[in-house]
């Protein structure tokens, strides 16, 4: 079973937002983001996912700073209210052997 992360985030129809989901703490000392992570809808719907990649730099996520390549963020575009979808994030770490660390959020739309 994959791991459900909180918080939902919220956005608004025709929104578009940046989501950003912080692995720091499913990381081992050490161990950071590497690759191409991917992000995508696994409920149906009209969330559009875009520019999927790792944070290039520190970020700040849910008031917390998040060292590079510790984060995987998405654009997403809503069009329908009401909605609450699920997005299946998954990336590859830098660790020997290399894990894949999958992430479900959820994302509504109000």
């Amino acid at each position: 079973m994959v791991l459900a992360l909180t918080p939902v985030y919220t956005i608004s129809v025709g929104d578009v937002e940046m989501v950003a989901i912080d692995y720091t703490d499913h990381l081992d000392s050490g161990e950071t983001l590497t690759g191409t992570p991917t992000a995508t809808l696994i409920d149906t719907g009209s969330l559009v996912i875009s520019n999927v990649g790792l944070n290039a730099a520190a970020k700040t996520i849910l008031g917390r700073t998040v060292a590079i390549s510790c984060a995987v963020q998405f654009r997403v575009l809503s069009q329908a209210s009401g909605a609450t979808y699920t997005v299946r994030v998954s990336a590859t770490t830098t660790s020997s052997p290399a894990r894949t660390v999958v992430r479900d959020v959820r994302i509504k739309c109000d």
